[in-house]
């Protein structure tokens, strides 16, 4: 099948890249020639995990191609797929740019004399699809629906993962305004052997929130829980979660053992959650309930308790270190998750936000994320280029992305950079890790953090000691204030 992309993002690229590897002939459009210039070099403007080489693949084959040019695109292809942004604008989606491809499309459409499928990929309300894009095309192309078919066709790609989301899908939703419509996507679709739904254009736009919504609860809870565990002296969320997901429902016992469903890595403490997805799609859907008169009451406390959560992670930090003012943090993670570059609603920038509004120096570091994307976010001269860098002289580290090398890290090595020896793990990537007997080390979701900042820079006695030269984890009970 010929295959028309217009948007070149996370969506629109891994899209393109992988329909081309399973056989498909895919031409992807933007309007930026800078972007299409690099992808037509095989690289990609941006980190995510295997799609440069697949697109290299692709190009070579000559199945995948990029252009400005979305008329000769659109020559003998059956079918477009509308992957451009709707970013946040204030807690709704921005049309702006679903609502200009659309417009782009039906000019091209009125040239075009075969039947062709246009297919909204780009995350939008339920209506958007039916009452915005349909209209549009219409008024453009000059002809009425059933002269050219529509779909809505949302994806379910992590950042950090997405080529492996697309290539072995858990489902693929077709919203379809007619059969008609819904048969191209399902030819397209033929060579993933995953469920298929066929289902209306509004259950389609609604299926995409409903599933974002649901991993924002499950973060929120987790986290929620965290909150009271770090307000418990002897809890940890750790040990609750475990028994949580030991519920046969969560994780159910199979003839080759306990099986541990990909969710419940959602139900985990961390620092919130972030990135491009989650925070636009949970508010937009408070907005469309407000609009149908709807209470959203679940998604509201949701939102608030992830505004909430860098605070609570920064109560922490000024747990150990007693006031905030003037000591050097390193922040270890900027990108809204580990294997990403994304910094779009992170969490790690809001900690880093709270960090200086307490007057702390701050030292950041993050492998993926480029110091003029740093600079771009506001980071103006905190950026370092390693992670000794960071931690040179640093009175703790605050990690906040779930790299994988910390754990392999020789952490005596890079403490003997820093004033203090002190880890504060908030994503809990080095909970199990033993390690060297100097470093003080501070997980999320145990004991109890003050609900402000502590009144003074004094030392306080530990309420549990942990002997000299052990490695043991040292919760929020056993905080030692440094001065």
């Amino acid at each position: 099948m010929i295959v028309t992309v217009i948007g070149t993002g996370y969506v629109g690229l891994v899209t393109g890249a992988c329909l081309a590897s399973r056989g498909h002939i895919v031409r992807c459009v933007d309007v930026s020639e800078q972007r299409i210039g690099l992808i037509r070099s095989g690289r990609v403007p941006f980190y995510e995990p295997g799609l440069e080489q697949l697109v290299l693949e692709g190009q070579l084959s000559g199945r995948l191609s990029a252009t400005t040019d979305l008329a000769a695109a659109m020559q003998a292809s059956e079918l477009s797929l509308i992957a451009v942004g709707t970013p946040a604008k204030g807690e709704e989606p921005d049309l702006s740019y679903l609502e200009a491809a659309a417009a782009e499309i039906g000019l091209q459409l009125a040239h075009l004399n075969h039947y062709h499928v246009v297919a909204v990929k780009s995350t939008v309300v339920p209506g958007t699809t039916r009452n915005v894009v349909q209209p549009i095309l219409e008024t453009t192309s000059g002809r009425k629906l059933g002269e050219f078919g529509l779909c809505m066709n949302p994806e379910f790609l992590r950042e950090g993962s997405a080529v492996e989301d697309f290539q072995l899908s858990d489902r693929i939703v077709i919203g379809q305004v007619d059969a008609r419509s819904g048969d191209v996507l399902d030819e397209l679709y033929r060579p993933f052997p995953c469920d298929k739904l066929r289902v209306s254009l509004e259950e389609a736009e609604l299926t995409k929130y409903a599933c974002n919504s649901l991993l924002a609860v499950a973060v929120s809870f987790a986290n929620e829980m965290a909150a009271l565990c770090e307000a418990t002296p002897g809890a940890d969320v750790d040990t609750v979660l475990d028994a949580l997901h030991l519920d046969r429902r969560l994780s159910p016992t199979g003839p080759f053992g306990r099986v541990q469903p990909g969710i419940l890595s959602y139900l985990r403490a961390g620092i919130g959650f972030g990135g491009s997805c989650l925070p636009k799609d949970v508010n937009a859907l408070r907005v469309y309930g407000r609009r149908t008169g709807v209470a959203t009451r679940m998604l509201d406390a949701v939102i608030a308790i992830n505004n909430h959560r860098p605070i609570q992670v920064v109560n922490l930090a000024e747990a150990v270190l007693g006031r905030l003012s003037r000591k050097t943090v390193a922040l270890l993670g900027l990108a809204f998750k580990n294997g990403t570059d994304d910094l779009r609603s992170s969490p790690a920038l809001s900690v880093f936000r709270a960090l200086r509004l307490r007057r702390a120096r701050v030292q950041a570091y993050d492998p993926h994320v480029s110091r003029e994307a740093a600079i771009r976010a506001g980071l103006d001269g905190s950026y370092r280029n390693t992670l000794e860098s960071a931690l040179d002289n640093a009175d703790a580290a605050l990690i906040t992305t779930a790299d994988p090398a910390y754990r392999t890290a020789d952490w005596l090595h890079l403490t003997s950079h820093m004033r203090r020896p002190i880890l504060i793990d908030g994503r809990n990537i080095l909970r199990n890790i033993s390690l060297p007997a100097p470093i003080r080390y501070y997980p999320v979701g145990a004991g109890i953090v003050p609900a402000g900042p502590a009144p003074s820079d004094q030392p306080s006695v530990p309420r549990t000691g942990v002997p000299s030269g052990s490695s043991a984890v040292v919760t929020a009970n056993d905080v030692l204030l440094e001065s």
